[in-house]
């Protein structure tokens, strides 16, 4: 249930279309702002101004979902038919088995939650507002609607607010549209007609940030009636897909249940047609029914998983749902977020084109300064090249930007492109604060899109100069070429050659004159300018992100870019990637809007880089991805993300930098926002995967053995070869050690290199039915032939069983040994690779051996000691499941080439 803090709302018009005086008309305030007790009634009326968030369930709650499940429903009967019969001993074994289950999943579940939790940031800002006519600055969570705010650079808007005032606003509104450059604001600006987010220029949003200029405007919606707002409910009210690993559970426990019931009463139908009587094949019916279910299956499955959750945790991937850890690795198509997921959400300057034709390379990436400008891989200095210190120069000098060193790390604040400028400066050299002392700054031109620059004039000495930066289609029309040896037309081509390449290219521009600038009027644009060159920047990839894709190609998992930058910027980015290599893999949101979602589904195999996308479109991509029979993780940390997030089979955000909204609707959080340690979760998910397919081979062939054994035992008109108590021993204790000891098996080392499973593949698929079956029948057959041996030679009825039980007890030892893996010789494993399975394997045979020789034990399960020369005999026969599985292991690796 969500948990949605707004409790009233006011009726919401276009905000953005309304004039101020009915802006302030509907909202019942003033151009002031409220009174503090105003203000304080708002807050009781609308709730807090925070984003709706699903209640955390609380322990009773995990604890009981532990038991939803079609096996749990199975053992539970079984229990209660057992406890209705007088099998006591039956019925505590399986309930202290459900129990356990149900603690441990339940414990693991909410440590994951917990954790996940810590993560999450909720909306603690500060907004500066009127009250009582004073500014004041109160938490983010305190703001009402009718509220006047004051925004400066930096500040996280707490709202969503309609402007009064803006001078040179710019938002970056990346978390809401994907778009990593800032859009300027204009609070004059009216529309009557409805338009898309980002072009509503007298708006700002809650949940985007102020990059540069003031503004002040009137907050309209808080809450769950913020753009942010409504996204947070879009993403509760959609259906979450499931885990692939609970798909598989429901499909193989509904096969396990009517198999083990038709075999149990089969074999009770026998036994009663050879005379045997019907209160004891009723009970041992319901005894073997139990004992060929896998109830240690629910635990190690349990402890598989979370095994895999701490070993995901400590390479910073944080588990919200267990089950999820194996969705990862089962995933056959991975949708990525652009904007601060592939890349840095950081322009950086690559590439610096002079006057003159030179070309420099800048090296590093993101914010931080720490690179070289190069010329043909050799570093130069601001005054190698004429026209570079100027070019520095006017970069640090046109600027608004700050970029320090604080507490021995790097700060910045600003727009991207100001602080990328910076940043390129910095590598040459070159920093703001001394340029600004020694040039002070008389006016300024602040950028508009209108007009396409911006300038700054300073005074140097007796002169004045005027520095210019923007678009290269303007400001080189306003520079003079008269005495340049480079023309303006190819100046302007290779502009349009960076930009196909999808740099975003800034120009700089510089004039000196002796005309003085007045401090208090508009100057009018510079002319006449001197080009000094171009610069272009992009948002760089996350340092290890094309490996990691690479990595998920090598794996057989498809990976997708979606984004909502433009076009040839996304294409750019995937040619580097190793996503796409021409714009036929490239898919527009206006040309899905123009699709079907059956040509989308067509589209869907070869499109690669889905771009200009809306947070509702992405839900279409994941459909389609869906229909398409792949199983969907979708990747992001920004608000647009979250209901793809949520749809997806997997949902994977980004927990450093990423939006509360995406933290809530995924099942795994990557804490480290870096897209590389999804590799890492792939791995893990795979190894769990075949951990807990190890696991089930282990549980259902010695199960099987055992339907086998008494079958046969029956139908030969034997005694029954173990008893109703020796048969839940097996299954609940000995293998209900070495089964969790299992779960910790490590990796092989090629989980990478191997496809993904299809996502409709059984967990009963060819080699699993073909390993049970050969493993079943060697275990099953050689133990009735024992005890067949056993009676023919004399052997009291009470000691045979003890010698099968203990034969059986050996078989399962051996036999973990072939369930470490599926197609790989359990010679070429080390023991010592997983110590937790040696001590298993041990601890379960010295328990085992205890209960031979306590009283206790003897009375409990009707055992009794063995000399030596017998227990070796038993230990003989048991490692006949040994090499008959390395004989199918060999050949089933020659009859695939890519054995599974």
């Amino acid at each position: 249930m969500a948990t949605a803090p707004g409790r009233g709302r006011i009726p919401s018009p276009q905000w953005f279309s309304l004039q101020p005086a009915e802006l302030l008309n509907k909202l019942n305030t003033q151009d002031t702002g409220l009174s503090e007790a105003e203000a304080q009634s708002r807050l009781e009326q609308f709730g807090p101004n925070i984003l709706p968030r699903e209640a955390p369930p609380n322990l009773f709650l995990i604890f009981f979902r532990q038991f939803q499940s079609p096996l749990i429903y199975i053992l539970g009967v079984a229990a209660l038919v057992s406890l209705f019969i007088g099998e006591h001993i039956d019925a505590a074994f399986i309930a202290a088995v459900l129990l356990i289950n149900a603690i441990i999943g339940g414990y693991e579940e909410w440590r994951a939650d917990r954790s996940s939790r810590a993560l999450e940031k909720l909306l603690q800002i500060e907004a500066l507002v009127s009250r009582d006519q004073e500014p004041r600055q109160i938490s983010a969570e305190h703001v009402v609607p009718g509220d006047r705010v004051w925004l400066e650079p930096g500040d996280r808007i707490p709202a969503d607010i309609r402007l009064l005032k803006a001078k040179g606003l710019e938002i970056d509104e990346s978390p809401l549209t994907g778009e990593s450059l800032s859009v300027l604001k204009n609070p004059h600006w009216l529309s009557t007609e409805m338009v898309p987010v980002g072009d509503r220029h007298n708006m700002v949003f809650a949940g985007t940030t102020v990059v540069r200029g003031r503004g002040e405007g009137i907050v309209v919606t808080t809450g769950t009636q913020t753009l942010i707002g409504q996204l947070a409910m879009d993403v509760i009210g959609t259906k979450a897909g499931k885990a692939p690993l609970l798909q598989r559970l429901e499909r193989f426990t509904k096969i396990v249940g009517f198999a083990v019931l038709v075999a149990a009463f089969a074999v009770a139908g026998i036994g009663f047609l050879k005379a045997y009587g019907l209160k004891e094949m009723f009970f041992f019916a319901v005894a073997l029914a139990v004992s060929a279910i896998p109830e240690g299956l629910p635990v190690a499955v349990t402890v598989a998983l979370a095994i895999a959750t701490n070993r995901m945790a400590a390479k910073g991937v944080i588990v919200r749902k267990l089950a999820a850890v194996e969705g990862l690795g089962s995933c056959t198509f991975i949708g990525s977020d652009k904007t601060g997921t592939l890349t840095c959400n950081e322009l950086t300057v690559q590439e610096i084109y002079l006057s003159g034709g030179t070309c420099l390379k800048v090296s590093g990436q993101g914010f931080e300064p720490n690179g070289k400008i190069q010329y043909e891989e050799s570093e130069v200095k601001s005054d190698q090249f004429p026209s570079l210190s100027p070019l520095l120069q006017t970069a640090v000098l046109c600027n608004e930007g700050d970029l320090r060193r604080r507490d021995d790390q790097w700060v910045f604040r600003g727009d991207p492109t100001d602080i990328a400028l910076l940043t390129m400066a910095r590598k040459g050299g070159v920093t703001r604060d001394p340029s600004w002392n020694q040039f002070p700054q008389v006016n300024s031109i602040p950028f508009e899109p209108e007009n396409q620059f911006s300038a700054s004039f300073h005074r140097v000495g007796a002169e004045y100069l005027s520095v210019v930066k923007g678009a290269p289609e303007k400001v080189l029309s306003m520079c003079d070429f008269t005495d340049s040896e480079e023309s303006q037309n190819s100046a302007l081509q290779q502009a349009q050659n960076l930009a196909e390449r999808g740099y975003r290219v800034i120009a700089l521009a510089e004039k000196r004159n002796h005309e003085p600038i007045d401090p208090d009027t508009v100057p009018i644009a510079p002319s006449r300018l001197k080009f000094l060159g171009l610069v272009g920047m992009i948002d760089p990839l996350r340092s290890g992100v094309p490996e990691a894709i690479d990595a998920c190609h090598r794996a057989g998992i498809q990976v997708a870019m979606i984004t909502g930058d433009h076009p040839l910027t996304a294409l750019a980015i995937a040619r580097q990637l190793g996503l796409a290599d021409s714009l036929d893999q490239v898919l527009t949101g206006p040309q899905l809007q123009q699709v079907d979602d059956e040509a989308l589904r067509e589209l869907a195999h070869h499109i690669k880089v889905y771009s200009r996308v809306a947070p509702r479109e992405k839900l279409r991509i994941v459909d389609a991805c869906k229909h398409n029979k792949h199983f969907v993780a979708m990747t992001g940390d920004g608000v647009n993300d979250a209901p793809a997030l949520r749809t997806a089979n997997i949902g994977v955000a980004m927990g450093k930098a990423g939006t509360d909204v995406a933290r809530d609707a995924s099942d795994i959080v990557i804490s480290d926002d870096n897209f590389s340690t999804i590799v890492s979760g792939v791995e893990e998910g795979r190894i769990a995967y075949n951990n807990v397919r190890n696991v089930i081979y282990l549980l259902i062939s010695t199960g099987a053995a055992e339907v086998i054994m008494v079958a046969l035992s029956i139908a030969m008109g034997l005694p029954l070869p173990l008893l109703p108590v020796q048969l839940l021993w097996l299954n609940l204790v000995t293998n209900g050690i070495q089964d969790v000891a299992l779960a910790f098996e490590p990796g092989l080392g090629n989980e990478l290199e191997q496809p993904p499973r299809p996502p409709k593949e059984r967990i009963f698929n060819r080699l699993m039915v073909e390993r049970v079956l050969v493993g079943a029948v060697v275990m099953g057959g050689v133990s009735i032939a024992t005890f067949y041996w056993m009676l023919e030679a004399g052997w009291p009825e009470e000691t045979a069983r003890n010698g099968i039980l203990l034969l059986m007890v050996l078989f399962e030892n051996v036999h973990l040994g072939n369930c470490r893996s599926e197609t790989r010789s359990a010679f070429t494993l080390s023991p010592l690779r997983s110590p937790f399975l040696v001590v298993g394997a041990l601890l379960a045979f010295s328990v085992h051996l205890a209960f031979m020789y306590l009283p206790f034990g003897q009375k409990l399960l009707s055992t009794q000691a063995v000399n030596l020369e017998t227990g070796a005999l038993l230990f003989a026969l048991a490692l006949t499941v040994l090499l008959v599985m390395e004989l199918h292991k060999w050949t089933w690796n020659l009859r695939y080439k890519n054995p599974r």
